[in-house]
Formats: C-alpha cells, sequence, structure tokens
C-alpha cells in the first residue's frame, strides 16, 4: 500500500481525526477518531462509541457518517471526503461506498491496529478471498416468499431510490 503526500488541508483535517481518537479515549471510547468534509470544511465528526453505546456498528466511520448525513440532510455523501485516524475495517469502508463518498483518507492502517489489540484481518481475509471460511457462518433459508418485500418495492410507485 503506498502512502500519499497530504495537502496542508488534509493533514489538518487528518490531525483533527487522531486528536478526536485521542481524547475519545479518555472519554471510556475507542482510540478511533473520523470527520466528513465537504468543499474544505468539516460537516460531522465521530468517535468510537462501541462500547459506550453498547453498539457494535458505532465505529468512528459509521458515527460521522450518520452526523454528516443528518447535518446535510441527504443519505448521499458525494462530494465528501471522510477523514479517519485509521484505516476503515470492512464494515466501515462499506458504509463509506454506501454513503457515496469521493475519497477516503486514514493514517495508521490495519497492522497498527492488531498492535494495539484491535485485530480485523480475519474480517478483510473474508472479503479478500471469497474462498475463506467466515468466522460467523453465513447461510441462505430456502422459503417461497423471499421476494415478497422487492415485489412491494417494485411496485411502490414514491419510493427513494438508493
Amino acid at each position: 500500500m503506498s502512502v500519499d503526500v497530504a495537502t496542508s488541508a488534509e493533514q489538518d483535517w487528518m490531525a483533527r481525526a487522531i486528536e478526536l481518537a485521542t481524547s475519545n479515549v479518555a472519554a471510556g471510547g475507542g482510540p478511533f477518531g473520523a470527520l466528513v468534509v465537504r468543499d474544505g470544511e468539516v460537516i460531522a465528526t465521530g468517535t468510537n462509541k462501541v462500547t459506550v453505546d453498547l453498539d457494535p456498528t458505532a465505529h468512528a466511520e459509521v458515527t460521522a457518517i450518520r452526523n454528516a448525513c443528518r447535518a446535510l440532510g441527504s443519505f448521499k455523501l458525494d462530494g465528501c471526503v471522510l477523514v479517519t485516524s485509521c484505516e476503515p475495517c470492512p464494515m466501515c469502508l462499506a458504509s463509506a461506498l454506501w454513503a457515496r463518498v469521493d475519497r477516503v483518507l486514514f493514517a495508521a492502517d490495519r497492522d497498527d491496529a492488531a498492535e494495539a489489540g484491535f485485530d480485523d484481518r480475519a474480517f478483510y481475509d473474508v472479503f479478500e478471498d471469497p474462498r475463506t471460511e467466515t468466522p460467523t457462518p453465513v447461510q441462505r433459508v430456502a422459503m417461497p416468499d423471499r421476494n415478497a418485500a422487492f415485489d412491494a418495492w417494485r411496485n411502490k410507485s414514491d419510493r427513494v431510490d438508493y
């Protein structure tokens, strides 16, 4: 993985993400911080609240994305940059993709996180090699009406596509 030289503004944003992550440790959260930037302006921030909120999805990136969407009144963040203190885990990266952010910038990587006790490498492995056995079995259940919700969606004339 290459490391890119950041602009002065990107370095400032990253310093803020790292500061959020560091201060979040003292607040009882995990050592992760993130922010969403649009047109050079910080739209929203987020910190890891997994243990504070008892929510395994409350990673800093997801929290920042949620806060940015609320601030902008949209579920799409095109035109935005997600800046995070650490390389996004697969869930956070997928959230950034769903939010349609333009770019993701991070400082520490997955190996740095593993050394601190946050080893997500098994999750990365599942996505990098589909033959990898998943830590949690995922199985399809045969149901005759499995597409009922999709049929209702297709027939809904006032749906909001995403």
